[in-house]
């Protein structure tokens, strides 16, 4: 392999490889020069912000972390519980405000707002409101940090991320959902537990909606490397598809297990977005099962979808997306996916 004026390799007759494995991102713009100190704000100061907040500060992934929430009281409480913890931890300022413009200057701003469904309250209905509430959020926090990538936790994540890109008015690579990227750890936790090993070593997704119509990727499930499908077939191995499928359910199924023992999820979903945040801040250029814009990838071109793809993340939020290859039934599946996706769109009419 040879290198290129700019560093690049390449492999035979010139092609270069990287072209190959991501398909770029369209219309893409980057975020002004990283300054000396990184910024991150948290949206929201309930137990997911939270549970987030102190995953951020543990992991020492900035030097300066933001909260904003509507309820004054409990937010400062919260500031002052972080500030207490400060001797043991590394040096990170801490704010807390209702005000957006504390969050001024954010590299990175995370949003987990949202309101809460009411009993018996339709799907639509809840959309609408968290609609309500990411037309007072948005705005302001991308006032006052032009050059942000948005990250969305708050859930529907699919939808309310393309909300958060048409309100704004961020390029797509600028506006990421956290998505599936904690379904497929838990998806590979339960692999690897199946299979008695290390969960690291099993790189598995879960793409399209994080909910129901959710996508497993069994074609490209490998553990230290070799291919589970393939290996499973040379070795005449009965391919047991109910086993597998039942592993999906449970992941499907894993959020509502933990919301009715608990009442909440927390700390998956914070370490989840710190790992998120690390790879983008750090510009790790890993690869994350996360929502993005999806048109145009996978013959998926009915209309501007967000759900999620594996993609590269860096400081220039997505980077590429990952082509990977999809077998019939699973590309017909994403594609149901990104319907189901796009007819909730479709209702809020923005």
């Amino acid at each position: 392999m040879h290198k290129t004026p700019s560093g690049s390799s390449l492999g035979p007759g010139g092609l270069d490889l990287s072209q190959s494995f991501f398909k770029p991102i369209n219309n893409t713009q980057s975020p002004s020069p990283s300054k000396r100190n990184t910024k991150i704000s948290v949206i929201g100061a309930g137990n997911v912000g939270m549970a987030i907040a102190q995953t951020i500060l543990t992991q020492d992934l900035a030097d300066e972390l933001a909260l904003v929430d509507a309820m004054a009281d409990k937010l400062r409480g919260e500031m002052l519980d972080l500030q207490h913890a400060a001797a043991f931890l590394p040096r990170t300022k801490i704010h807390a405000s209702v005000d957006y413009s504390v969050t001024a200057g954010s590299d990175l701003c995370i949003v987990t707002a949202g309101a809460r469904q009411i009993a018996g309250e339709s799907r639509l209905n809840l959309l609408q409101r968290n609609l309500a509430l990411f037309k007072t959020i948005i705005p302001p926090v991308v006032n006052y940090s032009p050059d942000c990538i948005l990250l969305i936790v708050s859930n529907p994540v699919d939808v309310l991320t393309y909300v958060a890109w048409k309100l704004s008015g961020l390029p797509s690579n600028r506006v990421i959902g956290s998505g599936s990227n904690l379904d497929s750890s838990r998806f590979r936790f339960l692999i690897a537990d199946h299979l008695d090993v290390n969960t690291q070593d099993v790189q598995a997704y879960i793409i399209g909606e994080h909910g129901d119509s959710s996508v497993a990727l069994w074609s490209s499930i490998s553990v230290g490397g070799v291919p589970i499908l393939s290996f499973l077939e040379k070795q005449q191995i009965a391919y047991e598809k109910e086993t597998l499928e039942e592993i999906h359910k449970t992941v499907v199924n894993s959020a509502y297990e933990v919301i009715n023992l608990k009442g909440y999820t927390s700390w998956a979903i914070g370490y989840s977005a710190a790992n998120l945040a690390r790879s983008i801040l750090r510009d790790q250029r890993k690869i994350h099962p996360v929502t993005v814009l999806a048109k145009g990838f996978y013959g998926i071109d009915g209309g501007d979808v967000f759900l999620s793809l594996p993609a590269m993340l860096g400081r220039g939020g997505v980077l590429g997306v990952t082509n990977i290859h999809l077998n019939g039934e699973e590309t017909q599946r994403l594609r149901h996916s990104a319907n189901t996706i796009l007819e909730m769109q479709s209702q809020l009419g923005i």
